[in-house]
């Protein structure tokens, strides 16, 4: 059987099926005719650019300047305050000598058991 192939149409092309179809000269099926596109496709495509063309002058101006100093700052304290932690969790005696205890309630000589 042969399977019919989607076409992949460019974002110019489809820029300026959308505008002429805001020009709103022609009806979207002589638009799709004209094309050679579904008048459906037409309209979604006319709706699209309805929707985006207020953020196509706002990518422009693009995104505000992050200010490296300030983001070097918090790097830095966040850098410290993780280093605080290591060193009070390495002095703490919960972690490693709880393990040395449980180790010293097992005998080395005693065959532990697999089931309780």
């Amino acid at each position: 059987m042969s399977e019919t192939k989607r076409e992949n149409f460019s974002g110019k092309f489809k820029a300026k099926v959308a505008l002429e179809a805001i020009r709103g000269i022609k009806t979207l099926n002589e638009i799709g005719q004209e094309f050679g596109v579904h008048p459906t496709q037409v309209g979604l495509w006319k709706k699209e650019l309805q929707e985006q063309a207020g953020s196509l002058f706002d990518a422009k101006r693009g995104p505000k300047p992050v200010d490296p100093s300030a983001s070097s700052d918090r790097l830095y304290s966040e850098i410290g305050r993780l280093k605080m932690e290591l060193d009070w969790l390495k002095k703490s005696p919960g972690s490693a000598s709880r393990v040395e205890v449980r180790k010293q309630w097992v005998g080395a000589s005693e065959p532990l058991a697999l089931t309780r």
